[in-house]
């Protein structure tokens, strides 16, 4: 598959359901003449109890999917597929690909000033130590503590964002790490910043809480500029939305995160890729 070179073609976006609309939202702020094309796997999500292998084969999947919409480049708005799939997903592809783990590290790595960074994300996520890596490589002297937050993800997905269990579910998973030296905490989950007043909340202003969306929409602006295909048409922006299942709940959803208008989300099969 040959690199897009054409300005105007869209960036593609890819989460295992509603959480990359965060990424995508940033992507829309920062670069507001760029079209996307977003793809949110519902039908198999949450991406972060599967293995490996599993998050390879649907990550390579929607690539190939998202290239017959003719995308100049692909984020991974999901870090579960960012740890455990980027590397091999971008061997198979000649657009540039990137994930959310690395801009989200150097936001944290920046932002701390005692060295110690909290992560809350998923299990396969922080069983992968990839943010412990990428932190201790920009910072050796850092220390990271991971805290996986399984039911963090379904409960964004069944729209209980601010429901009275969600503070509950907080308190379960992130008690202990409230107890320790973290001064910044990454949300390592793009699920998880629709909980990002609850957990500010539940932390208190001695914790940064860092949401690597931002960070991941100027990566991606730099890479752009750099490669020479940022659309400078100045034309107002195209967003298509498709998912694998239960396309009008990921409408309804969509509607609450995003503040463009999102009318209907399309249906593919992503078994066919």
């Amino acid at each position: 598959m040959k690199s897009n070179s054409n300005s105007k073609a869209p960036i593609g976006v890819f989460d295992s359901g509603v959480g990359g609309l965060t990424v995508a939202r940033e992507i829309m702020r920062q670069l507001p003449h760029e079209n996307i094309v977003y793809f949110g796997d519902t039908a198999r999500v949450p991406y972060g109890s599967k293995s490996r292998n599993s998050i390879i084969r649907f990550s390579g999947q929607i690539i190939r999917f998202l290239e017959t919409k003719s995308v100049k480049a692909i984020v991974i708005a999901c870090n579960t597929a960012s740890a455990l799939a980027l590397e091999a997903v971008k061997e198979e592809t000649a657009v540039p690909v990137i994930g959310v783990i690395v801009p989200g590290a150097r936001a944290a790595v920046q932002a701390t000033e005692n060295g110690i960074i909290g992560v809350a994300g998923t299990e396969a996520t922080i069983r992968s130590e990839t943010y412990t890596k990428v932190i201790k490589e920009m910072n050796p002297e850092a220390v990271v503590i991971g805290k996986p937050c399984p039911l963090f993800v379904p409960l964004v997905e069944e729209g209980f964002a601010k429901h009275k269990i969600t503070k509950e579910v907080i308190d379960i998973y992130l008690s202990e790490m409230r107890r320790t030296e973290i001064d910044t905490m990454i949300l390592g989950c793009t699920h998880y910043p629709l909980l990002r007043s609850r957990i500010m909340a539940y932390f208190g202003e001695k914790v940064h809480i860092v949401n690597p969306a931002y960070e991941t929409a100027m990566d991606l602006k730099k890479i752009l500029n750099e490669r020479g295909i940022a659309n400078e048409s100045g034309e107002a922006a195209s967003y298509e939305f498709y998912v694998s299942d239960a396309a009008e709940k990921f409408t309804r959803l969509a509607n609450t995160i995003l503040s463009y208008d999102l009318a209907a989300t399309k249906l593919v099969n992503i078994e066919e890729y």
